[in-house]
């Protein structure tokens, strides 16, 4: 009877013994109960409890965890039917009242969000709810994180992951699409022929231009020709009148020097006057402007005595310059 006893003995001291002990993951904590009442939190490592009287009534991960929130329908401002589904990233940061403030915390987190995505697709149009995607995360957070607080949960992210129009509400917008898609084509291609046509109207107005400017300096540049050769015509011409004088002068220069120095040379000279006025009527004659020429055969000698008396008084005149001069 007394080895049964100690057996027993033994079997219940073993058994209060390991319930005493409890072994805590990392990331995790645990709720201990005495008596019906919360008495403390396990935290991660080894923990001892009072055997029989405390109970662990709630184990839990404090790690971030993933709601995932199933597609429901919602109606929009303009009362088209929508399909929503969303991603829920939180954790728990107060274990105590995780527990004992809501009952079954999941459940309660996916109807919250259920209710704040059909409350926030009810303030905005169908076209808003594909623009304003990260607008109405970021409301879903900051509502979802107010709203959770009281139940020791942290909301770190909302993301709406797919917004899906019902069937008839896609064929009309893939209709609408497709009409301004082929008004924007409409639109590009009047603005192509319209720049077109005033890209060749302005090309053709440059050209016109650059015609005129181009003809209006080769007029310049041709009367600054003409003007440069009538001053060149005008120099040589008097060069060539000067360089005649100059040779009339050297001429009559040497034939006074001759008359000087040759006593027969005022008949030979007379002799050429003759004849240079013989040739020079004859091509008088001989002009288309004249037809006929009245010459007084006895005039000839009277006007060659006039023209030796010239030579003789120029000579004349010349010898006294060069006695003045000696």
């Amino acid at each position: 009877m007394e080895q049964l006893f100690l057996l027993v003995f033994l079997a219940l001291g073993g058994s209060a013994l390991a319930g005493t002990v409890k072994v805590v993951n990392q990331g995790n904590e645990a709720l201990v109960e005495r008596l019906g009442s919360y008495n403390k939190k396990l935290v991660p490592g080894l923990n001892f409890v009072a055997p029989f009287v405390d109970r662990v009534v709630y184990r839990e991960t404090i790690r971030e965890k993933v709601l995932d929130i199933p597609p429901q329908q919602c109606i929009t401002r303009d009362n088209v039917s929508i399909t929503v589904d969303a991603v829920v990233y939180w954790r728990i940061v107060d274990m105590e009242k995780a527990y004992y403030k809501v009952e079954n915390l999941k459940s309660a987190m996916v109807n919250l969000v259920l209710t704040q995505i059909r409350a926030e697709m009810g303030q905005l149009e169908l076209d808003e709810t594909f623009t304003a995607r990260s607008q109405i995360n970021e409301i879903l957070l900051r509502d979802l994180d107010i709203a959770t607080d009281p139940w020791g949960v942290k909301v770190t992210r909302v993301e709406l992951r797919d917004l899906i129009p019902s069937k008839a509400v896609q064929e009309s917008m893939e209709l609408q699409m497709s009409a301004e898609r082929r008004k924007r084509a409409s639109i590009l291609t009047s603005e192509g022929d319209r720049e077109s046509a005033v890209n060749s109207a302005r090309g053709k107005a440059e050209a016109q231009l650059l015609d005129a400017e181009a003809r209006q300096k080769a007029t310049i540049l041709q009367a600054e020709a003409q003007q440069k050769t009538i001053i060149l015509q005008a120099q040589a011409e008097r060069q060539q009148q000067v360089l005649k004088a100059q040779a009339t002068a050297e001429a009559l220069q040497i034939v006074a020097k001759t008359l000087q120095t040759d006593a027969h040379a005022r008949e030979a000279l007379q002799f050429l006057i003759a004849q240079h006025y013989l040739e020079m009527g004859t091509k008088i004659g001989s002009s288309d402007s004249s037809k006929v020429m009245f010459i007084d055969p006895r005039s000839i000698p009277a006007t060659l005595e006039g023209m030796r008396s010239i030579v003789s008084n120029g000579v004349e005149v010349k010898s006294e310059n060069g006695l003045q001069q000696s």
